[in-house]
């Protein structure tokens, strides 16, 4: 289906992408992490002939479609793209920003067209909308409407580049739940994505970036589980995980909190445990507060268990003072360590209870 060989690309003499090579079987789903800057968007808007790079090919269905003689506007029938910003015609209704390109494009007539329209709109969610324009949309209405977009095309693939990182955790969980939904239908789909546990779940293959060239790829579990590459290693332990380092009593609790608040919205987890784990972790610097210390602050989610564990780690002397009971307390190689958890509570549950 989708074939990269050699792929480079610098921007003012800059390297940003370095001998690419990948192939996507047909119905594969793709997902590319890493660190921005690292060239995730860059590549897929070259599949997209929205870059051209200087050297290297792409075949699309053993077509070269970095060949000066091939249409570009062809190509991009055949591929779909869902951007950051939305890019909706601020000036056309959502109906017509379904169905301007297929009436230009793809020569369908009117009803034709808006009937396909209707249909996929209604897959996400936003029949009642067809009358809008964008700006009486939330960022997450836009998107579902920009991936309906894209369909309404009958790609053979769709690119998706950053498509929750402009929402809030909750509109961010609407889109990704159509793109979980368009998953299931066995269309070929590269994402560009920080969303890890999303990756994680959707995926085929996951392909790590790093500097401009493919680190790693491999299965999702692989590279989650088990990564083989050092870069891997330190950036899945750096994304599935919270770290903020302490010197002393005196350090930036709101810095801390805001990078607290991150981590949860990363994940989807609710803000109020912002407060029970500022709280834990205030507590135990003020137990240590006539001391001279360095205290390491490590948050995990573990999905499956629905829970976040809280890891507070302090070279030096044992701690001598006493620790609630629900705070577990080891002791080694020269550091102290506290682990305490915090169960992540159904929201339904928990609406129903009260």
């Amino acid at each position: 289906m989708i074939k990269i060989d050699n792929l480079c690309k610098t921007y003012n003499g800059i390297t940003v992408l370095e001998n690419i090579n990948l192939h996507v079987a047909k119905g594969e789903i793709i997902s590319i992490i890493g660190a921005s800057g690292a060239g995730k968007s860059t590549l897929i808007r070259c599949i997209n002939l929205l870059e051209k790079p200087e050297q290297g090919e792409i075949y699309i269905n053993n077509t070269a479609i970095l060949d000066s003689k091939v249409s570009v506007s062809d190509i991009r029938k055949k591929i779909g793209m869902v951007f950051q910003k939305f890019n909706l015609f601020e000036h056309l209704c959502v109906i017509d920003n379904l169905t301007i390109a297929p009436i230009k494009l793809l020569k369908q007539n009117k009803k034709e067209a808006e009937e396909k329209a209707r249909h996929l709109l209604k897959q996400v969610g936003l029949l009642n909308k067809e009358n809008c324009f964008p700006r009486q949309l939330s960022g997450g209405q836009k998107q579902r409407v920009a991936i309906a977009r894209c369909l309404a095309m009958n790609p053979e693939i769709i690119l998706f580049d950053e498509p929750t990182s402009a929402l809030d955790p909750i509109k961010a969980y609407e889109v990704l739940a159509v793109i979980r939904k368009l998953a299931k239908s066995g269309i070929t789909m590269v994402v560009v994505t920080h969303e890890m546990n999303f990756a994680k779940e959707i995926s085929d293959r996951i392909v790590y970036m790093h500097n401009g060239r493919i680190c790693e790829i491999g299965s999702p579990e692989q590279i989650f589980n088990n990564p083989i590459k050092r870069e891997t290693r330190e950036f899945i332990y750096k994304e599935c995980n919270f770290n903020y380092q302490i010197n002393g009593s005196d350090f930036d609790v709101y810095s801390l909190n805001s990078e607290i608040l991150d981590f949860l919205e990363r994940y989807s987890l609710p803000n109020d445990l912002m407060d029970m784990i500022s709280g834990r972790i205030q507590y135990v610097l003020n137990l240590l507060n006539k001391l001279s210390y360095t205290m390491e602050i490590t948050l995990s989610y573990f999905k499956d268990k629905r829970l976040v564990k809280l890891e507070m780690t302090s070279k030096g002397e044992k701690f001598l003072f006493q620790m609630p009971e629900d705070y577990e307390y080891k002791r080694k190689d020269n550091k102290n360590i506290l682990e305490t958890y915090f169960e992540i509570r159904d929201r339904r549950k928990k609406s129903e209870e009260l």
